[in-house]
């Protein structure tokens, strides 16, 4: 909105929730005026997730169990909706369940759900709760309609697959508790779980069949070693593939292992790398809790593969165990190593090679847990103390500079903390917003880890500065598990350094993060603390900015007269200072304020004067905004040629600029097309406004661009539509207990249900809307009431209904 601070450009009045369930999509037909909705009801559009992963290479046999696993499915239908694959460490668990998931994909029509549950990596393993947040947004779920609480997730995403046909891989899981909240409620779904524990509750109270997965036998892994040297050897020895396989104690991963070696070799005699494996040392600590047999083989084929490798393949391969998140890439990885990322290439792809390292992705890579489990033993023996922390803050602050550099580029009015240059890594440079902000999609992930590594590792000052750069990326996401997170993470390292104003820094994230999560009241309670460590310090810029975040609480809860006191008092400070980005702001919510009590006169000198800052200083995106209120005050005013040129200035700058702002601009360039007669024009644009805030998630923005929808259709002659889009915008703003937009729009709702003789109705409709308006006692709102109480008596007349 126009005149917000940095960090919420959201009118108070139709702020996001994650408290409920998703809208129903908005579709369009052909009929008169060119578009036409369907409220309510289920989507008619459904992207079904295709998630698995890709399929192994080098499978062999392992009939019994896909045949085991087939009879899981009775005909059509799923005969056991859960399967436990359980087995040693490196026996082929994910092997199995990727090779028959994609044999039998197309049984499932609605979509294949993936999920790494790290249950025995050495770093986090993931919570149920961030794998939920993921499914459903997989599933369709705007990122404001994921509820914040485990429970409801978990209700939510059995809802989501009540009656579709999904499977659901859940790979590497350590205990029940992070996979049961996981399991659909429905018979239709299948959901495959491999672990290396037997999860007994999932089989006695969840109705699971467990599948214990054995060593492959002397013949299928003799075949498999056959499968991946098939091309590079020749003519060896079956009696000495046997024995090199027995070595390998028959376990898929360290046969791969050992056959990428092998064919690496073509022209070295396999007995020799025979008597290397056997020669292999033994002094490394196991890998696992485990021991016998497998650990040892295991531990001996990891550690005679990572003795071939090069000496900087070799350093590579144990830095990257230091690397604390899912994934990492070649810049990372250059990083870690304190190397130009060209002289990382070769390494990773020697490691790929020796089935050390996966490739999940084009320039991404990942470490099997026994992988990283044995890397990071490496790591211990090889490098010294102070080498593996150097390693480790290098990543680190490559992170944050790049994570800086790409806030830079994609949002550079949100950059709160200037970074000194980094002294001993490159970070990454970025030609546009586009590829910024696709960096920071696919770290995301990793920058919660690393946020979360750099308080661990005692390097506090990284910490809390990655909370604060990453509190802008979040917030355009409605990413609250990460912003929640790394904001808390945040807050105790700035109070570890001591650091009074980082600590406001922090709470001031958690302030934006409660209020865009609609939780005002732990809002501003942060935000009050904020402002009292500020006032402490003698800390005037952020004080103003705390002041006014208190306001912008005030506008949301309608408390117009103290928005404006908050308003006020912050640009006195801001014009004190010269200061004129923050003028333009605090000008453009006192214009609003001044908007909502119905001030337009004085709204419209208010944000003109914003105007004319932001033009100057090219600050497009708060231009917009301001020009967005600034038509609302014309409209009203009566002066729509004016109105409209304001919004297709502010469409302008949208189109080239946030969805966000689209979508909620053109709700008010509906509203000057039905002004200027364009009911079809109006429609159209309230189309499109409904879809984009679909896809965005904003429940409460969605349920006002329905509301519009409703007004075209009753201006197109077609009350019967105009009334079912009411009722929908109606049902989501008590749902959201968005008072306000809801009284507004049971206006709406009554005075299309009185054009068609629904007069009882419409004054329920009325009478309920007269019951929130009390509560408001600004000019607006009494007009507003006012104008009710007339319609209600004009319409007292016999229902004419039924």
């Amino acid at each position: 909105m126009a005149g917000r601070d940095e960090d919420d450009r959201r009118p108070d009045h139709v702020n996001r929730s994650t408290s409920s369930g998703p809208a129903d999509l908005v579709q369009a037909r052909d009929v008169y005026g060119g578009v036409h909705f369907h409220p309510g009801g289920t989507s008619s559009v459904y992207i079904p997730p295709r998630e698995l992963p890709g399929d192994v290479r080098g499978f062999v046999n392992r009939v019994e169990e896909l045949g085991s696993l087939n009879r899981l499915l009775a005909g059509e239908a799923v005969d056991v909706g859960l399967s436990v694959i359980c087995g040693t460490a490196g026996v082929g668990k994910t092997a199995l369940a990727l090779r028959w998931a994609h044999a039998v994909r197309e049984r499932f029509p609605d979509g294949q759900l993936y999920a790494n549950l790290r249950g025995y990596d050495p770093g986090q393993p993931s919570r149920p709760e961030e794998v939920l947040d993921r499914f459903l947004r997989a599933l369709g779920i705007p990122p404001s309609a994921v509820p914040a609480d485990l429970d409801d997730r978990a209700a939510l995403y059995r809802s989501r697959l009540a009656d579709r046909r999904v499977l659901v891989l859940l790979d590497n899981a350590a205990t029940v508790r992070q996979v049961r909240p996981l399991l659909p409620g429905t018979s239709s779904c299948l959901v495959i779980v491999t672990s290396r524990s037997k999860l007994s509750g999932l089989v006695s109270r969840d109705g699971g069949r467990r599948l214990t997965l054995p060593m492959l036998s002397d013949g299928d892994a003799v075949k498999l070693l056959h499968e991946v040297t098939a091309g590079y050897r020749a003519g060896d020895d079956p009696e000495e593939l046997a024995e090199l396989a027995r070595l390998c104690a028959r376990l898929p991963l360290a046969l791969r292992i050992a056959a990428e070696r092998a064919a690496s070799r073509p022209l070295m005699p396999l007995a020799e790398l025979i008597q290397d494996l056997r020669d292999e040392s033994a002094l490394w600590d196991a890998l696992t809790t485990e021991e016998g047999e497998e650990a040892d083989a295991v531990r001996t084929v990891f550690a005679w593969s990572y003795r071939a490798l090069s000496p900087s393949a070799a350093r590579l391969f144990r830095l990257l165990g230091l690397h604390p998140g899912p994934d990492v890439s070649a810049p990372a990885a250059a990083a870690l190593a304190g190397v130009p990322v060209t002289q990382v290439r070769q390494p990773l792809d020697a490691l790929v090679g020796a089935h050390l390292l996966e490739q999940g992705a084009p320039g991404r890579y990942q470490l099997h847990d026994l992988l990283r489990a044995y890397a990071i033993d490496q790591a211990r023996y090889l490098e010294s103390e102070e080498s593996r922390q150097a390693a480790l803050a290098r990543v680190l602050a490559w992170h944050l500079h790049t994570a800086d550099a790409a806030l830079g580029r994609s949002l550079p009015f949100y950059r709160t903390e200037q970074l000194e240059p980094p002294t001993d890594v490159t970070p990454l440079a970025f030609t546009d917003a586009g590829e910024a902000d696709a960096w920071l999609v696919a770290e995301q992930n990793n920058l919660v880890a690393v946020t979360r590594a750099a308080a661990d590792a005692g390097l506090p000052r990284i910490a809390w500065l990655l909370a604060v750069l990453l509190r802008s990326v979040f917030m355009h996401r409605n990413a609250f598990d990460g912003w929640f997170t790394t904001a808390r993470i945040g807050l105790a390292a700035a109070r570890t350094l001591g650091d009074r104003r980082a600590e406001a820094e922090a709470l001031e994230s958690l302030g934006k993060a409660y209020f865009q999560a609609r939780r005002l009241a732990e809002a501003e309670d942060s935000h009050r603390a904020a402002l009292s460590i500020r006032r402490e310090i003698g800390d005037e810029h952020g004080t103003a900015v705390s002041v006014n975040a208190l306001g912008l609480l005030a506008l949301r809860h309608r408390r117009l007269d103290d928005a404006l006191t908050h308003f006020g008092e912050s640009l006195d400070i801001f014009n004190r200072r010269g200061d004129r980005r923050w003028r333009a702001l605090l000008l453009s919510n006192l214009g609003e304020t001044r908007y909502e009590l119905g001030d337009l006169d004085d709204a419209v000198s208010l944000l003109e004067q914003a105007l004319a800052v932001q033009r100057d200083i090219d600050d497009r995106g708060q231009e917009g905004n301001s020009l967005f209120f600034l038509s609302m005050a014309l409209r009203e005013l009566g002066r729509t040629g004016e109105a409209l040129t304001a919004i297709e200035a502010a469409l302008a700058v949208a189109e080239s600029g946030s969805p966000l702002w689209l979508a909620h601009w053109l709700v008010e360039y509906s509203r000057v097309q039905r002004a200027l007669g364009s009911p079809a024009a109006a429609l159209e644009a309230a189309h499109r406004a409904a879809t984009i805030q679909r896809r965005l998630g904003d429940l409460s923005r969605e349920a006002m661009a329905l509301d519009e929808a409703g007004e075209a259709y009753r201006a197109l002659g077609q009350p019967e539509d105009a009334i079912a889009f009411h009722r929908r915008a109606a049902a989501v703003h008590r749902q959201l207990g968005d008072d306000w937009p809801l009284a507004v729009t049971l206006d709406h709702l009554a005075t299309a249900l009185a054009g068609i003789g629904h007069a009882e109705e419409a004054h329920r409709c009325w009478d309920e809307a007269t019951r929130i308006l009390t509560r408001f006692p600004d000019p607006r709102a009494e007009r507003l009431r006012a104008r009710v109480a007339s319609a209600a008596q004009d319409n007292r007349r016999p229902d004419r209904e039924g």
